[in-house]
């Protein structure tokens, strides 16, 4: 009898910017070893799933998604057969979508009812793409998705087993500085800074990303560096990014553009790897 292949995780979200692809090449220059693994931005955690770390701290300001990490290292069970009970279906997606404008009744809803309407209106919301507006409100509308799979749940247990040993945190990057030590491992693909004036992208939270924000993340790279830990940056290829880390060894890879609402406009372009000088 032949034993079936143990599933394999990997992000059980879409996320702008996901690292999933450019896993095959960000792997060639991964340090050899390390000790505990940090990703500040954890998004969809492809690089995190990809190493499966025995010691990882992981990161993100978005509530929502911390609150489905969480969920799924402690509570999978409950989760799946929540998930279950969505359809995919437009007026029940907006109800769904719309439950959170009712603040009140919204608090009453349980951490695991939060992450099921999370994963849900992740998988069946239009190009999987998580935005919201100043208020913090999802604003992505249907995307009319034949079959969406909101109920992977092979992927959710795998998820649930890589999930044993992490230690979650909900709070923005600079937290990472509380954690990481020499040695350590930190990864951060933060919210790209923009190609143009008109591609600024940064609403995964109602916080935005801006070039203050890229400037105070370059140096918390550098206080991480003096602390001698091995350091990977992910951001897009333009000037102001490419001043601000000069310093170090920087990297160009090729990407696809997975998301944008001109498909004439999804194709390959150029991103960089920052490194400081591990071995």
């Amino acid at each position: 009898m032949t034993r079936a292949l143990e599933h394999v995780a990997h992000p059980f979200v879409k996320w702008a910017g996901g690292k999933r692809q450019l896993i095959p090449q960000i792997k060639e220059y991964l340090p050899q070893d390390y000790n505990k693994y940090l990703e500040p931005f954890v998004g969809g955690g492809a690089l995190f799933f990809h190493l499966k770390p025995g010691n990882a701290v992981l990161i993100d300001i978005n509530e929502d998604l911390i609150n489905c990490y969480n969920v799924i290292k402690n509570h999978v069970s409950e989760l799946i057969q929540s998930l279950k009970k969505h359809k995919n279906d437009k007026d029940y997606y907006y109800k769904v979508r719309s439950a959170d404008r009712e603040i009140e009744s919204f608090k009453k809803w349980t951490d695991v009812e939060k992450a099921s309407r999370t994963i849900f209106m992740n998988r069946c919301c239009y190009n999987g793409l998580y935005r919201v507006n100043s208020k913090g409100f999802f604003n992505v509308p249907f995307g009319r998705y034949k079959n969406p799979n909101f109920c992977n749940e092979k992927n959710l247990n795998a998820v649930h087993k890589a999930l044993i040993s992490a230690r979650l945190i909900q709070g923005s990057f600079e937290t990472c500085l509380n954690y990481a030590e020499k040695d350590d491992l930190v990864y951060f693909d933060p919210p790209y800074h923009p190609l143009s004036e008109t591609a600024n992208f940064t609403s995964y939270t109602k916080y935005n990303f801006g070039r203050e924000s890229q400037i105070k993340l370059r140096d918390v790279f550098k206080q991480l560096d003096d602390r001698g830990c091995k350091l990977m940056l992910s951001n897009s290829y333009n000037d102001f990014v490419l001043d601000l880390y000069e310093r170090f060894n920087i990297i160009t890879l090729n990407a696809k553009r997975a998301i944008n609402s001109d498909a004439s406009k999804r194709g390959e372009i150029k991103e960089i790897l920052v490194l400081n000088n591990f071995e």
